[in-house]
Order: C-alpha cells, then structure tokens, then sequence
C-alpha cells in the first residue's frame, strides 16, 4: 500500500447520538463523505468500481484527491467523472490540490495554472477546493506563512469567480509555535473570511492538542468541511475507524451550527487491513451516532 508520503511523491498530491440541523447540508440531505485518499490503491486500479463499491457502503459523497499533476479526475475529464459519480448516486462537492510552489513543474495547482484547476472544478460540481497540505520547503517562518495567506486570498478571488469557496486543511505541523505564535492562526487572521475557509481534519487537531469547539467559537462560520478522522488511544497514536478511538464526535459535532460545517468526510490515512472494511466500520458508526 502506499504511504502518505509516497503518494505525494507520485502524484503531486495528498489528500495527507446527536441529529444535525438539516440546512447544514446541501437540498436539505445528509451527506456522509468519504476522503477518496482512504482507498487510494483501489482508486488507482479500478476508479469506476471503486466508487460504485464506496456508494453500496452507503456514503453519498466524496472528496477528490488527486486531479493536482494529471489536470484530470482519477484519469477521467471532467464531465465524464461527474456522470460516473452521478451513476452511483454520488457528488463531490470537495476536492483537494496543493498549493505548488515547492513543485513549480506540476500544473493544476494554486501556484501553476490554478485558472484551469478552477475551470475544471466547477464543470466537475466541485463547490470547495482545498489546499490539502504545504510541502516542507513551503512552510517556514511566520512571515512566510503570511506570504501564503496573501496567495491563498487571490486564488480565493479566482474561486469565487467561478462560485467556488476555497478551503485550507489543516495537519499539526501549523500548531508548532514559532515566536508564541500559532503558524495556523497566521492564515486564519490573515486570509479573507469570504475568499479562504478551514477544512478541519479533527485527528490532526487533537494530535496537535487543540480544541476544535474554541477554534469554532473564536472564528464562527469559518469550518464549513471537517475530516472525521479518530485517533486511537496507543502511544503511537495512529489513525483508527471512526468511533474506535478518542475523539469525541459527538461533542465536536454538537457545535455543527458555529463552525458553519457543510460536509465532512470519513478518513482513514491507514488502515490496519482492507480499507473497505475500515470505512464500512466508520460508516456504520458515522450513521448510527452523529447524523
């Protein structure tokens, strides 16, 4: 199976009991998602099969993860990925990019050709493109992070020309403080509430030590996409089916309404056998406590 790592070195991409109020969610529909960067090996071989066996398990939605350095869907345009969704009674309204300045030969993302990635966005139906993680050359200090606020503020613009939100996610490295400050709440003050939105990744928050609920309350309305992802309770504290580890979800997603949550997906960045088994667990645990 590839890692996280290889991934992106392959693909110019990584991904990486309470009933909601139902104008959280698009047509008044529930959506349970799923982060297609879960069942990536099996993306990669059979997409079409793929999502047909992801919609049998029962998620309704999904999120890209791989149209950065193919300018494609899973190798297919973007019309004919919509109708393949369609046929399985699925939408991604989320897919994920890279920001590429520390990959400038590699089209479809915010720094090379972004128009594009936008234009194919939107005849996807894709409403939230997310900047999925920032390489390590792209991270550094607090002044550079401020530089990517001010690019992420004109791909913002660019966006929403086309009726796209775009949307940062987060993973742990942001919560390491540099001169007492946070990197994360550099882009957070730094980015135009309207043009840049957070997509929360809830393992990353906690193996960060932060508290969701305050960061909702602190910038309300700002969290319209979540990964559901849990941690489990070892040492190593590793990635584990929804509702097997710490986090606590039902909690988090009592504060929906605040964050401003829209869709949120299931992820599982590992998994310890088939990864269908895994988000079948998460499913079931997802549809029977937090929806």
């Amino acid at each position: 199976m590839t890692t996280r790592r290889s991934f992106l070195k392959t693909t110019g991409m990584l991904s990486a009991g309470l009933l909601m109020a139902p104008d959280l969610f698009a047509r008044n529909k529930k959506y349970i998602g799923l982060q297609l960067y879960t069942v990536r090996d099996a993306m990669a071989k059979d997409p079409v099969g793929t999502l047909k066996r992801v919609a049998g398990i029962g998620f309704n939605s999904v999120e890209g993860a791989t149209y950065t350095g193919t300018q494609k869907f899973y190798g297919m345009e973007p019309a004919e990925y919509k109708k393949v969704l369609s046929d399985n009674g699925l939408i991604m309204p989320s897919a994920h990019y890279m920001l590429g300045e520390g990959m400038p030969a590699v089209k479809g993302t915010i720094s090379n050709e972004w128009q594009k990635a936008v234009d194919d966005a939107a005849a996807a139906g894709v409403k939230y493109m997310v900047c999925a993680y920032l390489l390590d050359s792209e991270r550094g200090t607090l002044s550079h992070y401020k530089e990517t606020a001010n690019k992420l503020n004109k791909a913002g613009e660019i966006c929403k020309k086309a009726g796209i939100q775009l949307c940062y996610h987060n993973h742990d490295f942001e919560f390491v403080k540099q001169d007492g400050k946070l990197p994360y709440e550099m882009l957070l003050n730094n980015t135009d509430e309207k043009l840049v939105k957070m997509e929360m990744d809830l393992y990353w928050m906690y193996r960060a030590k932060q508290d969701p609920i305050a960061l909702f309350n602190r910038y309300p309305g700002r969290f319209p996409l979540w990964h559901v992802k849990d941690m489990d309770s070892t040492p190593k504290q590793m990635f584990t089916e929804v509702g097997n580890g710490v986090i606590p979800f039902k909690k988090i997603f009592a504060n929906a309404k605040k964050a401003g949550l829209q869709y949120f997906f299931n992820e599982q960045d590992v998994t310890p056998g088939d990864p269908f088994d895994s988000i079948t667990k998460s499913y079931a645990y997802i549809k029977t406590n937090l929806v």
